[in-house]
């Protein structure tokens, strides 16, 4: 079990009752009696587990992404991939290290990868401002993406961050602009492109690098415009009210995949990615595998139109009094009777 202070409130039942069948596995090896209870015991426990995460709330989704176990980048670069040649620096400021580029290889793909990276201990987390990446990060995404694109190799992002570093520094270093020349790079450059949220993906700083021609979430990851507490900081006034930002935010990935925001929702393990961490990276893998074969297979015009097109049509807008979903008007409903 997890230390106390990784455990999740909502998880408390699931954990007294873990507690219950160690406790019963450790008396079934001097009384064989038990066994029955015991196997009672754990099919309640695999019951408990899908019937919690699967009536999750929003808010206890972004718990869960937040989760310190959960596996981030550095993890998946070892359990993903056969290879992983690093490339550092933007050629213009330094290396940000919240954010990682290199070379991977995926069986028979090369591919270009660029992910945030939280850090997996307090010093690992402070060097990589626990994800938020600096302009010189985005810069240094640009540059790699441009090599890729060179090459001819397609593009894997792995999107893991609360949100572009805001402080001072970064906005002197242009901080926005950086993360909008991204966005403009990605949604041009000649080769496919996969984006995965693989945890927290918040803001534009999940945006510049979540320009693809597939947009993929892990299970219990969460995908929005800015934060809940920033949310409730800016409608409420007040981060207390978080719970009903991250509700009217509709950031979880079953509301991303109806609303048409993302293309897949990769499934993770009983209870979590924090609990089966490769099992994960085992259905990430085959997601990436599936995903590269389809896209090479299409022609780079064609490709580039599509996604362009793709982010063009994203969203719901008025134009002139006339609702548009996804590019196309909507039929107006006639008003019910009083």
């Amino acid at each position: 079990m997890p230390p106390t202070e990784y455990r999740l409130a909502f998880e408390r039942p699931i954990y007294e009752l873990e507690a219950r069948v160690e406790k019963l596995e450790k008396l079934s090896q001097e009384d064989p009696q038990i066994r029955e209870e015991l196997q009672q015991k754990r099919i309640e426990l695999a019951e408990l587990k899908k019937h919690i995460y699967e009536n999750l709330k929003p808010w206890e989704v972004v718990e869960v992404a937040r989760h310190p176990e959960r596996p981030k980048t550095s993890d998946y670069l070892q359990m993903v991939f056969e290879e992983f040649v690093e490339l550092h620096g933007d050629k213009c400021y330094g290396d940000d290290r919240a954010v990682r580029t290199g070379w991977v290889k995926l069986d028979d793909f090369k591919a270009m990868f660029v992910g945030h990276d939280k850090g997996k201990n307090t010093k690992e987390r402070l060097a990589c401002n626990y994800g938020c990446a600096h302009p010189e990060g985005y810069r240094k995404a640009m540059a790699k993406m441009r090599l890729a694109a060179k090459f001819t190799k397609p593009i894997i992002c792995f999107i893991d961050t609360p949100g572009a570093y805001p402080g001072i520094a970064a906005e002197e270093r242009g901080q926005a602009q950086v993360i909008a020349e991204s966005m403009f790079l990605m949604s041009q450059l000649p080769t496919p492109i996969v984006c995965v949220v693989i945890g927290e993906g918040g803001s534009g700083g999940a945006l510049g690098i979540g320009v693809g021609d597939r947009i993929a979430m892990l299970e219990h990851a969460y995908y929005s415009v800015i934060s809940p507490e920033g949310c409730a900081g800016i409608l409420w006034k007040d981060r207390q009210y978080k719970e009903c930002a991250a509700e009217a935010l509709k950031m979880t990935s079953k509301d991303l995949i109806r609303l048409g925001i993302i293309d897949a929702v990769i499934s993770e393990p009983l209870a979590g990615a924090h609990r089966d961490p490769f099992q994960t990276a085992s259905r990430l893998k085959t997601y990436l595998r599936n995903t590269l074969k389809e896209l090479t297979a299409i022609p780079v015009p064609e490709l580039v139109r599509s996604r362009y097109e793709k982010f063009r049509r994203l969203g719901i807008f008025l134009e002139g009094g006339e609702e548009i979903r996804n590019g196309e008007p909507v039929a107006s409903q006639p008003p019910s009777n009083p």
